[in-house]
């Protein structure tokens, strides 16, 4: 019997042709499937290839008796059960660096968005209104930059941001040496005291959920702005939507958060200080190529040639 893969979350078309050209695997025929969809074939599937919209749980994994693979196409695998996955002895694996270049872009986006208030600028000028004094901004250049998280995505962002000057500090108890003379290593109390622009770029685990919160925001200038592109959860909302109400911080850029997709009566709706995107951080054409490389690689390697790689453990 041949290995069934199955793609729920959507796949680029060109590289989902090219697995179902795979004579030696079966490729479920559907490359985007709602969760009903999904629970109906888990008990025949082998290998699955997800991104952020599925979440391998407890019930899925119970359903899913023949798993032996599960690819996050993308780098974080907070959406995967790993503990229970080992206990069940499905792998993880996931495309770490395919998708960084956009991620570390779209941060960038948010930060120019919020400090140009380019969005508002937008939607005004489409209701037919000339605002022009309205949306005075501030510039990038000569900032300083605090980044939380100075991974692959950090440092890409730091590297992208050094034709406009800035100070860049950074926090990373994973990163002890940096070959940036621009880039200086500090704390992250420092970095909420010092930085005009925060970035967060940290993986989502126990240390950093809701690490983002009112104490950390108090320590923030007035005219500082927040960006997360990273995840959701590593931000306390209602301490953000707070500081935001209050004027206690000049403004955020949000790509994530807690719950997504965000709820229609959430606060941040209402604000004018926040500048809000779908988690878009690897939706570009090229990212979604490169993982999806990445992945129709993998996904050969385990199950014809009886390789694992970019392993991610619990």
């Amino acid at each position: 019997m041949k290995p069934l893969i199955v793609v729920p979350d959507g796949f680029d078309k060109e590289l989902f042709s090219i697995l179902q050209k795979e004579t030696r695997l079966d490729i479920f025929p559907k490359s985007k499937l709602s969760q009903e969809e999904l629970k109906n074939i888990l008990p025949k599937t082998h290998g699955l290839i997800i991104r952020s919209a599925t979440t391998i749980n407890a019930e899925l994994l119970e359903i899913a008796k023949e798993l032996k693979l599960v690819i996050r196409a993308g780098e974080g695998t907070d959406n995967i059960d790993k503990k229970l996955c080992t206990q069940k002895n499905v792998k993880v694996a996931n495309t770490p660096g395919a998708n960084g270049n956009s991620a570390a872009e779209h941060a960038i986006a948010l930060m120019f968005a919020v400090l140009r208030k380019t969005s508002e600028a937008h939607a005004s000028i489409k209701r037919g209104e000339w605002e022009k004094s309205k949306f005075q901004g501030n510039e990038i250049t000569g900032k300083t930059i605090g980044l939380v998280g100075f991974g692959r995505i950090g440092q890409t962002v730091a590297k992208r941001l050094m034709g406009f000057e800035p100070k860049v500090l950074f926090s990373d108890p994973f990163v002890q040496n940096c070959d940036m003379p621009y880039a200086k290593k500090t704390t992250v109390e420092e970095i909420f005291k010092n930085a005009d622009i925060i970035s967060l770029h940290t993986p989502l685990m126990p240390e950093t959920r809701a690490m983002v919160n009112k104490s950390f925001l108090n320590l923030m200038k007035p005219t500082a702005i927040l960006i997360n592109a990273s995840r959701g959860e590593v931000v306390h909302q209602n301490d953000l939507i707070t500081h935001l109400q209050e004027k206690k911080i000049r403004g955020a850029g949000l790509d994530v958060f807690e719950k997504e997709p965000l709820d229609k009566n959430s606060a941040f709706l209402t604000l004018d200080n926040v500048v809000l995107t779908p988690h878009l951080g690897a939706s570009t054409d090229e990212a979604q190529v490169r993982v999806g490389e990445m992945c129709v690689h993998q996904v050969k390697e385990f199950f014809l040639n009886h390789k694992l790689l970019n392993e991610v453990k619990a």
